[in-house]
């Protein structure tokens, strides 16, 4: 009712005391939204898959236009780090961007494994933009067959 008053706009279609928390905060989220340019940003990169079978688990990220000497893979313990830098070649001086999408510059990015990794047995390919990471399990998290007797 403060917020009304305040601005001087009528009451009399206020149905709950909640209705004008909520509109009230519709406003402050307008107010403060993120910029044009942030809004149609690509987000988290690389995009990434993790699959497992009975041996290994399997990180699959995209990386168009990356070079496999540009990257850096690190595993500690049941963490997989990716990082490295995207170039994206410049436009000609003076040029309009009409809708730009594709971000350049350096990045990381740190995948939870789901169980003990043996870090001595870790293979990486990069192949057409994808890399593809295969980390061995640690003896202890591999699933035993016990037999019945």
């Amino acid at each position: 009712m403060i917020y009304r008053r305040f601005f001087n706009l009528p009451t009399y279609r206020i149905r709950s005391p909640w209705e004008e928390l909520h509109r009230m905060r519709q406003q402050l989220d307008q107010m403060f939204d993120e910029t044009p340019q942030q809004r149609g940003s690509a987000g988290v990169f690389p995009l990434t898959n993790l699959t497992e079978d009975s041996d290994k688990y399997y990180v699959r990220a995209e990386l168009p236009g990356v070079k496999g000497d540009e990257l850096e893979i690190q595993i500690t313990g049941k963490n997989l780090a990716i990082s490295g830098e995207r170039k994206i070649a410049a436009a000609e001086e003076g040029a309009r961007y009409h809708r730009r999408e594709r971000e350049a510059g350096t990045f990381s990015r740190m995948i939870g494994l789901p169980g003990e990794v043996d870090t001595d047995k870790v293979e990486a390919n990069l192949e057409n933009g994808i890399l593809t990471i295969a980390v061995s399990k640690a003896e202890i998290a591999k699933p035993k067959q016990i037999s019945v007797s």
